[in-house]
Order: structure tokens, then C-alpha cells, then sequence
């Protein structure tokens, strides 16, 4: 029998492209799925007859109620070197190995920046009118050079923003729970001494956290009210670090400038949610890490799991 492997979530149907999934002396039989299934129900049936799944970050759930409905499986690997969304512990008591893959920092970075530009000089409104015959000039930008962008947290991806910024001539400052003056000052930023300073001083505010009990609804209300009017927000982390009911409110009464978001609560996001229509809002179906050069490294070294699993010496376990 050919070793059958699932891939989740192929919306642009390229997974079997990007990568060469031949296995020596192996019958590989891939699947592309290139439509997300909406429940459990949908996903047990769909993935009965696989020994093997590749699922995309963390978008699809894992839990022990699914993999106990899953006895062929034998692998998943996910994307990524952290996923939140398996139940580790159901894995191992069904016989499955988890394993992940690297993930470049570089491409939620860019598009980090891609959405901050893109609010800060208008240039969906602006791009909109051009085509469509609408007003010459209907917005003012908003400069970055001498304005402050606060960064929630300062690692990796945080820390590659920091430098894009200081090229700007922008003051960059930084704080999360760990953060040490010492570390802001070998990145060349400002430490925050609190959450509560680092917005209310902030023109531009990006974040960049993992998720977790400490930083899930980090900003809420409060904290969005603590935004200058002028202030714009950037989320190309993970939606629930933002409270999504205080943002929405904050969008449509005008109390801050506008948001630039790539991550939602629901994923995809359904037709009548109501962030596809915010004020104020330019949104991204979680573009961060969708990029060539890290989809190669996704289903590469998905292929390179699949092989060393079946050599009896698997890779990048997680868990």
C-alpha cells in the first residue's frame, strides 16, 4: 500500500510544486486540499484513509477527539517549530509522531511593514479612487520619520522590525513582561518601562508576541483607550492578543487612526464577519508567513520528515 499524506489548507494549490515529495524506494501518495473543512466532522471523514498529515501553522485543531477518530495516522507535521493547536499528549497515546519544520522570520516582517505603509499613506483608498475614477489626492499621510513606533515584544521578528524602523528615522521603543533595558539597547530601541507607556506615546504600535495565558487579550479596552486618536495599530501575530470586540469598537467610533491586521479570530474569516467590513481596517488573510521562498521550506522539509519518519528516525519531533 502507498504511504498516503494529507496536506491541509493548499489554498493556492501549490504544496505539490514547491517541493519534491518522491520517496525512495516509497509509494507516496500526496492529497492537496485546497479548501479549508469547517468542522470536525468534515475533517475526520476527509482524513481517515491518510497515514499521514501537513497542516499549516495553526489554523487547524488537533484534539484528542479528533485523533481518536484518526487510527491510520501515523504522522502530522505542522509548520512551524511551535503549534498550540495539537494535543501533544493525545498524539503519543494514538501512536502518532509530531514534527515540525523551520520558519523564516523574514516574510511576517515584511508584511508588517507592508500594512504600515500601506495605512500610513492611504494606499488602498488611494489606489481604489485612481482606478475607479474617484478623487485626485483624498488623503493626508502620516509620516514615519521622527514618530515613535511602539513594539510589543522584542524577539526575532520583533527585534528585524525594530531595524526597519530605526532605517526610517523613526524612535523605536519596546516592552513586553521579559523585556530588559539591557536587551533594547543591543536591538538600539527605547525600553518601555510598561505596556501603559509604550501606547500612550506611540504614533505606530506593532505587535509581535507569542500567544499564550500571559499575552492573550493583552490589549483590551483599556489599553486600546490608552491609543492617541492619531495612532495606528498593527497585529501580524496572533488575533487573540488583541481583544477583537474592543478593536472593532474603537475602529468604527474613530478613536484610533486605523489597524492593519493579518490574523483573526476565525480562520478563514466567514463571509459575514464583521471585520471584513471595519472602518478604518486594512486587512490581510494571514499573508505573514505566505511567501515562496518559505513555503519551500515548509513542504521541503515536510518531504525530509516524511522520509525520515519512514526510516525509522524522525525529525524535528515536537511535544
Amino acid at each position: 500500500m502507498p504511504f498516503r499524506c494529507a496536506v491541509l489548507d493548499d489554498f493556492q494549490n501549490v504544496a505539490t510544486t514547491v517541493a519534491d515529495w518522491s520517496v525512495p524506494g516509497e509509494r507516496l501518495d500526496v492529497v492537496s486540499f485546497t479548501e479549508h473543512f469547517g468542522d470536525e466532522d468534515e475533517l475526520a471523514a476527509a482524513l481517515t484513509d491518510f497515514d499521514c498529515v501537513v497542516t499549516l501553522r495553526e489554523r487547524v485543531s488537533f484534539p484528542a477527539s479528533l485523533l481518536d477518530r484518526l487510527p491510520r495516522l501515523r504522522l502530522l507535521i505542522a509548520s512551524g517549530m511551535r503549534n498550540s493547536a495539537i494535543d501533544y499528549a493525545a498524539a503519543k497515546a494514538n501512536g502518532v509522531t509530531v514534527c515540525g519544520t523551520e520558519s523564516s522570520s523574514t516574510p511576517p516582517v515584511e508584511l508588517t511593514w507592508a500594512l504600515l505603509l500601506g495605512l500610513a499613506r492611504g494606499l488602498v483608498r488611494e489606489n481604489t479612487a485612481l482606478r475607479e475614477g474617484g478623487p485626485w489626492q483624498s488623503t493626508v499621510g502620516a509620516d514615519l520619520y521622527g514618530r515613535r513606533l511602539g513594539l510589543l515584544g522584542l524577539g526575532k521578528i520583533g527585534a528585524l522590525v525594530a531595524r526597519v524602523g530605526l532605517a526610517f528615522g523613526m524612535e523605536v521603543s519596546a516592552w513586553s513582561q521579559n523585556l530588559t533595558a539591557g536587551r533594547a539597547a543591543e536591538v538600539g530601541v527605547r525600553w518601555a518601562a510598561s505596556k501603559e507607556e509604550l501606547l500612550s506615546e506611540s504614533d505606530f504600535v506593532s505587535a509581535h508576541l507569542a500567544l499564550g495565558d500571559r499575552t492573550r487579550g493583552l490589549l483590551g479596552p483599556a489599553e486600546l483607550a490608552l491609543l492617541k486618536p492619531t495612532a495606528y495599530l498593527v497585529n501580524t501575530s496572533r488575533a487573540a492578543i488583541v481583544d477583537q470586540d474592543a478593536l472593532l469598537a474603537a475602529l468604527r467610533e474613530g478613536r484610533i487612526a486605523g489597524a492593519g491586521i493579518d490574523v483573526f479570530d476565525v480562520e478563514p474569516l466567514p463571509a459575514d464577519h464583521p471585520m471584513r467590513t471595519a472602518p478604518r481596517l486594512l486587512a490581510t488573510p494571514h499573508l505573514g508567513y505566505v511567501s515562496r521562498a518559505n513555503y519551500e521550506r515548509y513542504y521541503g522539509q515536510a518531504v525530509d520528515g516524511i522520509r525520515a519518519y519512514l526510516a525509522g528516525t524522525p525529525v524535528r519531533v515536537l511535544g
